[in-house]
């Protein structure tokens, strides 16, 4: 999956690249093969997976970070994130096995009232997180605070489920498989048209908003002068952005 997903950056794009996954990700498998692609000359490869803290080597490690290594988390814009605080605890846990240059910070703050704890949370009233990065730069708030990005993933999964993954039309499993096929291509086309030809709302609009605005929009489709044109609704509120679009599509290159 990742390889595909890595095909469809133009070939540009790809001498640095950051794979971000959740706790599925933590594999020697994967960390091995994306320790193999971040060696080929050209590339630079780094990535961010969640680390399961229900290890009781990690949760050990957490036990031993003094008060004075944690520091105030940060949201996305930068700003103090109240009641969160980050460490790096590599040199204090077992890492044998891993590949080389593989560090583990943890970030901490206070379960929300009402929160549900599991049984393997602290006692000491903080619930941990934890996430392994070959990054060897930047400050450990920003570099917590650019994996719980990843959770963006969250929507495009909601987005899908509204182009149909969480409609199948039968049960045979064939006709099923060609439905999810569809599918799969109709959230790449839209997470694509939204990252390159949409500025705005547009550029953020859920797919429900997105097909009312600007994918099922009437117009008509006319001939005259040897050219084909599309005539949208002069009043329709969004007509301008829908030509933007198409203009910015028009204009890019020729894949290579």
């Amino acid at each position: 999956m990742l390889t595909r997903a890595i095909a469809q950056v133009p070939a540009t794009r790809r001498r640095r690249l950051l794979v971000r996954a959740d706790g599925a990700g933590a594999t020697h498998e994967l960390l091995d093969w994306l320790t193999a692609q971040g060696q080929v000359r050209g590339r630079r490869l780094e990535y961010s997976v969640g680390f399961g803290t229900k290890n009781t080597r990690l949760q050990s490690a957490i036990d031993l970070v003094p008060a004075r290594a944690w520091t105030p988390a940060v949201t996305a814009d930068g700003e103090v994130r109240d009641g969160a605080d980050v460490a790096e605890v590599t040199g204090l846990v077992d890492l044998s096995g891993w590949p080389d240059g593989i560090r583990v910070i943890v970030r901490r703050e206070k379960p929300h009232p009402g929160a549900q704890l599991s049984l393997f949370e602290h006692s000491d009233g903080w619930r941990y997180q934890a996430f392994a990065t070959n990054t060897t730069t930047g400050q450990l708030p920003f570099l917590e605070a650019r994996h719980r990005a990843h959770a963006r993933v969250e929507d495009r999964i909601r987005n899908a489920k509204d182009t149909g993954l969480g409609r199948f039309p039968s049960r045979e499993y064939k006709i099923n498989q060609a439905w999810l096929q569809i599918v799969a291509v109709a959230a790449d086309l839209t997470a694509w048209l939204r990252l390159i030809a949409l500025t705005g709302d547009l550029a953020l609009a859920e797919p429900k908003l997105l097909r009312f605005r600007m994918l099922a929009v009437p117009a008509r489709l006319t001939r005259g002068g040897r050219q084909q044109r599309l005539q949208i609704l002069k009043h329709w509120p969004w007509a301008q952005a829908i030509v933007a679009a198409f203009t910015k599509i028009v204009a890019l290159p020729a894949p290579t």
